[in-house]
């Protein structure tokens, strides 16, 4: 037996998390805002926005762990979007607000995995995740830069591929 140790490499780089944290804060990530399929979201006492509908996000499955305490998660998905959440743990009373839930939906997974503590969670598909998306202050921003640049907006869909005239 030797004493040295041996880091294993596996054969496709580890593909990487990205990291929401939002304590006693409101936090929008609205637009291109990611690339990873895999997202860890730790809330306190906070409102999170999350838009996936965002053409740059790779084929397959969205995981999305929580970490939530008190906290509401608005999730923007894409119209045909599954929304899977058997591997969430409720603590307390919690709600998952998602009105097309009992719809046929053949599109991408989004699965939730975690706890959520005394919170809830609020699914906006199609229009209305359009309309949240452009009722807030990061539409206003991205439509003043596109008008300057002499592009569209990219909030309101995201998930469209966007070019220069």
């Amino acid at each position: 037996m030797s004493n040295q140790h041996t880091e294993h490499t596996p054969d496709r780089p580890e593909e990487q998390v990205e990291q929401v944290e939002a304590f006693y804060t409101n936090v929008k990530r609205l637009g291109h805002w990611t690339r990873s399929r895999t997202i860890e979201v730790r809330t306190r006492r906070s409102s999170v926005h999350l838009d996936l509908r965002s053409a740059q996000l790779p084929e397959g499955e969205i995981e999305l762990r929580l970490h939530s305490e008190r906290s509401t998660l608005k999730l923007l998905l894409p119209e045909d979007a599954v929304l899977q959440e058997s591997e969430l743990t409720l603590v307390g009373r919690c709600k998952v607000k998602d009105r097309e839930r009992h719809n046929e939906h053949r599109g991408r997974v989004v699965r939730l995995t975690g706890t959520l503590q005394h919170g809830e969670i609020r699914v906006a598909r199609g229009g209305v995740a359009t309309l949240s998306a452009m009722f807030s202050r990061e539409f206003l921003d991205d439509a003043r830069t596109a008008h300057r640049d002499g592009t569209e907006p990219v909030l309101p869909d995201p998930g469209k591929e966007h070019g220069t005239p």
